[in-house]
């Protein structure tokens, strides 16, 4: 609830996290975070462990991050039987709202109330600090929403209308935030210190130095690598000035991407706890309760934002950072925002969604391409997948993908071909393994990306022929000029 309201979550504590209660208090003093929430307990439940933690945030007392004039705003969104409680050991200590259960029976969980309330107490407390905030709030008719918060819901309005599978990120100097809708589900999820400036650092000491450096299309070591990136730690905002800081920086971008994908997939999970049904069938295949809900062989549209994804330049770059980072399945259109117009585009939906989506279309998005790459792997040397495509004008073009190819055709915006695609014996690009997909392809000004590489992509750092490898993918999409002008 607190990942899916834009927060940052701090800390988590529990009655059985395995710390003393001196221990507890002692972190909740230390944190001084902006806002906590307490939840525990289905409605009707047990009580006493959720009073205990209310307790224990009584007893640590404390302070506002920001503002020493108010109390600190608590959320309570647990049990409805305990809120009485509650209200009593923490009602003159903090400021506290009470809002419905979080999951009020095992079966279902109910967000939406306490991230609404998050978000409210984000606006009050937090922004209200902010000079010229309350100006502000006289000049606008509507309510102000945070960049995440925006973002969020014009993810969500584009995936409602259209009934898509959607995935956008947003990757900025110290965070990066993912989008997602998978089967009318939404989630949103901040990593905080994953970023391109003020967090580069802690993206390489996450990532570990053999993971950026398996992207870097030139020999490099270690020691030269760090150095590049505490140069960019001391002066966050500077640019690349020279083609290979440039290929640096999208190494440690890809990362970052990768990373809060990681983080997000975690988050984005069916409820735990829950006993499911089974069939005699579902016996051979047990899938917990908690697995990710995002499918990337479902998803339908990727979306990048960020100075790093919009502003690359050249557009293949941000198509196959993009590609690297998510590793899209099966089919996938993917799109970058022109000119980081989206968070604007999210207010404008709450008022018009209509217009917000046709803008978005229009104006907001530049349209890349498609990217087609199967689920599985064969041996090296054997064909992939096969594309069988009929353009507008008649043509018909052949193209056999072999493990390890990565091909890019031209297709350019607004354009479509109808495709063929069939798979592999054991490798599945959305219909099933071995099965031909049969649909149009949507072109852009990147074209139509034919991924053979596989999932997950291997890249070996300490391989001598790693290089030559990631340079026969950078040359197939025209990423980056001559290949001659970047030592080996």
């Amino acid at each position: 609830a607190a990942l899916g309201a834009g927060a940052i979550v701090m800390d988590a504590l529990a009655s059985n996290d395995g710390r003393r209660p001196h221990e507890q208090i002692r972190r909740i003093r230390h944190l001084r975070p902006d806002m906590i929430l307490l939840s525990g307990g289905i409605d009707g439940g047990a009580v006493e462990h959720v009073v205990k933690l209310a307790e224990l945030i009584a007893a640590a007392d404390p302070r506002p991050r920001l503002g020493s004039s108010y109390q600190l705003p608590v959320i309570f969104a647990g049990n409805n039987v305990a809120a009485d409680q509650v209200v009593a050991t923490l009602g003159d200590k903090t400021d506290l709202s009470v809002t419905e259960n979080l999951r009020p029976i095992m079966e279902r969980e109910n967000l939406g109330p306490a991230r609404d309330k998050i978000h409210d107490l984000f606006m009050e407390h937090v922004m209200a600090q902010a000079p010229g905030y309350k100006k502000l709030m006289g000049w606008v008719g509507v309510p102000i929403m945070p960049t995440p918060g925006a973002v969020g819901n014009i993810i969500q309005t584009i995936a409602k209308q259209q009934g898509l599978d959607v995935l956008g990120v947003d990757i900025g100097g110290a965070t990066t935030d993912v989008f997602s809708v998978f089967s009318e589900t939404f989630n949103r999820t901040v990593s905080a210190n994953l970023g391109m400036s003020y967090s580069i650092s802690n993206v390489l000491a996450e990532s570990g130095v053999p993971n950026v450096m398996r992207w870097v299309p030139f020999s490099m070591n270690e020691k030269q690598l760090r150095n590049r990136i505490r140069n960019k730690m001391i002066r966050p905002t500077t640019i690349p000035h020279t083609l290979e800081e440039l290929m640096v920086e999208q190494a440690l971008a890809r990362e970052a991407l990768r990373l809060a994908f990681i983080q997000h997939k975690q988050m984005a999970v069916g409820l735990r706890g829950v006993q499911k049904e089974r069939t005699v069938s579902d016996t051979f295949e047990q899938s917990g309760s908690d697995d990710t809900i995002v499918n990337m062989m479902n998803l339908d549209l990727l979306i990048g934002s960020g100075g790093v994804l919009s502003h690359a330049p050249r557009r293949n770059q941000s198509a196959m950072m993009l590609v690297d980072a998510f590793l899209p399945e099966g089919v996938t259109r993917l799109a970058v925002d022109s000119i980081f117009m989206m968070p604007q585009l999210g207010v404008l939906a709450e008022v018009h969604p209509e217009a917000a989506t046709e803008v978005f279309e229009k104006d907001c998005l530049i349209w890349l391409g498609t990217c087609v790459a199967p689920q599985g792997t064969v041996k090296a040397g054997k064909t992939l997948f096969t594309a069988n495509l009929t353009y507008k004008d008649g043509r018909k073009e052949t193209h056999e993908i072999k493990l390890g190819d990565l091909k890019l055709l031209p297709l350019g915006v607004g354009e479509t071909v109808h495709a063929k695609l069939t798979p592999a014996k054991g490798c599945d690009l959305g219909w099933g393994p071995g099965k031909t997909v049969d649909k149009e392809l949507h072109g852009g000004v990147v074209g139509l990306m034919l991924d053979g590489r596989g999932r997950p992509i291997v890249l070996d750092p300490d391989d001598p022929n790693r290089v030559n490898m990631i340079r026969s993918w950078t040359d197939a999409l025209d990423a980056y000029p001559e290949a001659e002008a970047v030592p080996a």
